[in-house]
């Protein structure tokens, strides 16, 4: 079976404080054989790049109102007049806010959404297809 793999590369801004924030290279990845979660790595150009992942959907509906809850929340707002979404992100290691321009990041969700149309993820993890045979035995 072919997989689909979207990516995009990107920079986000690492929120430090109201008045201040850092931009981190970012790759947007996405994976027809993974179909629920979307893949986020910062730093990509470090030796220690940083890698997140969480359900597509969350992302989805991050574009347009809050949602999320515990290690990961996402919100839409403005920044200087320009749309973005607000990731923040903690783990053991610390927390991040991130923000993202919304139109680069609606793009490669649109995307992900043409590979892999939401409500077909599970045929594409094959899951159908085993049940069917368990069942026909």
């Amino acid at each position: 079976m072919q997989h689909t793999v979207v990516e995009r590369e990107l920079e986000l801004r690492l929120i430090l404080s109201p008045e201040r924030g850092i931009p981190v290279p970012a790759r947007l990845g996405y994976r027809s054989d993974d179909p629920y979660a979307v893949h986020i790595t910062f730093h990509i150009n470090s030796e220690h790049p940083v890698h997140w992942t969480f359900a597509r959907d969350l992302l989805v509906e991050g574009v347009f109102r809050p949602c999320g809850h515990g290690d990961v929340r996402v919100w839409p707002t403005k920044a200087d007049g320009r749309g973005v979404v607000l990731m923040a992100l903690s783990s053991p290691d610390g927390d991040a806010l991130l923000e993202a321009p919304v139109p680069q990041v609606s793009a490669w969700l649109e995307r992900t959404l043409r590979a892999v149309p939401p409500g077909t993820e599970g045929g594409q993890l094959g899951i159908d297809d085993g049940l069917d045979q368990l069942l026909a035995q």
